[in-house]
């Protein structure tokens, strides 16, 4: 954020996924160990067999902060705020603020969550969407819905 001669925070609403004391196990590892809570898992959103968040838990945070980002589907001002969902934004962009732009930085999970809210699909579609480190996704708020655009690259800025 300061190379971009920005002030970032931590916004606890986007950290990242709570997997419990799956937390750091890789998917195979934990599904032979725990095949039926896997199973479990994958098949409800609403489980949280690890101990964790569920999805449908992730789903409803990071929903929830967007919409209250002040660059929402219900932004009537006109100026079409655009949301990146992530867990650090400028502080000076309160959701009441002026310049209703947002940039965040957050792990692919949190990206997925916010596509799901965002385009109102169900919460089992998050394991549909992928969504690659490093690229950029915008949410932008417009006449009362939220337009996504997914995987463009970051384009490194150039300098003198």
């Amino acid at each position: 954020a300061a190379a971009l001669g920005l002030a970032a925070r931590a916004e606890p609403a986007l950290t990242g996924w709570d997997l419990g004391r799956w937390s750091g196990r890789r998917l195979d590892e934990v599904g032979a160990a725990e095949p039926d809570a896997v199973a479990a898992w994958i098949g409800d959103p609403s489980a949280a067999p690890h101990g964790g968040e569920s999805l449908r838990g992730l789903v409803e945070r990071v929903g929830g902060w967007l919409d209250g980002a002040g660059a929402g589907p219900g932004d009537t001002r006109g100026d079409g705020g655009k949301t990146g969902a992530a867990d650090q934004r400028d502080a000076g962009d309160a959701p009441d603020a002026t310049d209703r732009s947002v940039l965040a930085v957050a792990e692919p999970a949190v990206v997925r969550a916010a596509v799901v809210h965002a385009l109102a699909l169900p919460v089992e579609a998050f394991w549909r969407l992928d969504v690659a480190p490093l690229v950029l996704t915008e949410l932008s708020g417009r006449s009362r819905r939220w337009n996504v655009r997914l995987g463009r690259p970051l384009a490194a800025a150039e300098g003198p």
